[in-house]
C-alpha cells in the first residue's frame, strides 16, 4: 500500500505543486500607484503633444475666440437682414392690395361715369325744345321694345312742372295690348301696377312680363294720384 502511493507520487500523475512569492499589500500599492501615475503621465504628454500637432494652442484659442465673434455678428447682420426682408414683402403686398383697391375704384369711377352720361343723354332727349315744363305731371321719353320673346322692356321719364311744386305720391300701370294666336290681346293693367314718388322728376324703368307668342303693337302708361284720378297719360305704338 505504502508502495503504491509511493509511486504515485513520483510519478507523472502525481498533482503539481505551485511556488508562489508572497509579497506585503502596501508594497503591491506602491508598485500599481507608480504605474497608474507614470501612465497618466504618458497620456497627458500625448495630449498636450497632440494639441500642437493639431494647432489647438494658445494661438488657436484666441483663433477660436475671434471665430465665435465673427460667427454671432454674421448671425445678428442676417437677423437684420430677414427683418428688413420681412419688412419689404409686407410693404410690397400692401401696395399690390391698394393697388388692387385703386384699379377697382377707378373701374366703378369708369362705370358710374358712363351710367351718368347716358343719363344725361337720355335727360336732354325728354327736354322740351321750348325750355319749360308744363305745370302738373308730364310723361316725356316713353319707350318701349321686346328684348325677348315674352319679356318687354320700357322706361320712361315723370316730370313735374311748378317751383314749389309738392311731392306727389302716386302709382303708374302700364296696359300693354296685340294679339295673341290672331285674336285681340290685353295684358291687365293690375299686374305691372307700381307705386310712383315724383318730386320734380322720377325715372321710370322695368320689365313686362307677357306669353312669348304675343304680339305687342301698343303700351300705355298711366299715372293716377292716391285718389285713383288720372293726372297723366300716354300710349306708345310699336312697329310691327
Amino acid at each position: 500500500m505504502r508502495w503504491k502511493l509511493l509511486r504515485r507520487r513520483l510519478s507523472i500523475t502525481a498533482p503539481r505543486m505551485i511556488v508562489r512569492r508572497h509579497h506585503a499589500w502596501p508594497l503591491r500599492w506602491a508598485v500599481a500607484a507608480v504605474v497608474l501615475g507614470f501612465s497618466a503621465a504618458i497620456a497627458l504628454w500625448a495630449f498636450e503633444t497632440g494639441k500642437e500637432i493639431a494647432g489647438l494652442g494658445k494661438d488657436a484659442k484666441a483663433e477660436l475666440a475671434r471665430l465665435r465673434e465673427e460667427v454671432a455678428e454674421l448671425r445678428e447682420d442676417r437677423d437684420k437682414a430677414q427683418a428688413v426682408a420681412n419688412t419689404a414683402e409686407s410693404l410690397l403686398k400692401t401696395e399690390r392690395v391698394t393697388e388692387e383697391r385703386l384699379a377697382e375704384q377707378l373701374r366703378q369711377s369708369e362705370s358710374e361715369k358712363l351710367a351718368l352720361k347716358a343719363d344725361l343723354g337720355f335727360f336732354k332727349t325728354l327736354i322740351p325744345v321750348s325750355g319749360g315744363t308744363p305745370e302738373g305731371l308730364a310723361v316725356r321719353g316713353f319707350q318701349a321694345h321686346m328684348q325677348a320673346p315674352g319679356h318687354l322692356r320700357f322706361q320712361l321719364l315723370v316730370m313735374q312742372g311748378g317751383r314749389q311744386a309738392a311731392t306727389f305720391n302716386g302709382r303708374y300701370e302700364m296696359t300693354v295690348s296685340g294679339t295673341l294666336d290672331g285674336q285681340p290681346w290685353t295684358l291687365p293693367p293690375t299686374t305691372s301696377s307700381q307705386p310712383l314718388q315724383v318730386k320734380q322728376y322720377a325715372r321710370v324703368e322695368g320689365l313686362i312680363d307677357c306669353p312669348a307668342q304675343a304680339v305687342v303693337k301698343t303700351v300705355q302708361v298711366k299715372v293716377t294720384d292716391a285718389g285713383g284720378a288720372v293726372r297723366a297719360l300716354q300710349t306708345l305704338h310699336l312697329e310691327s
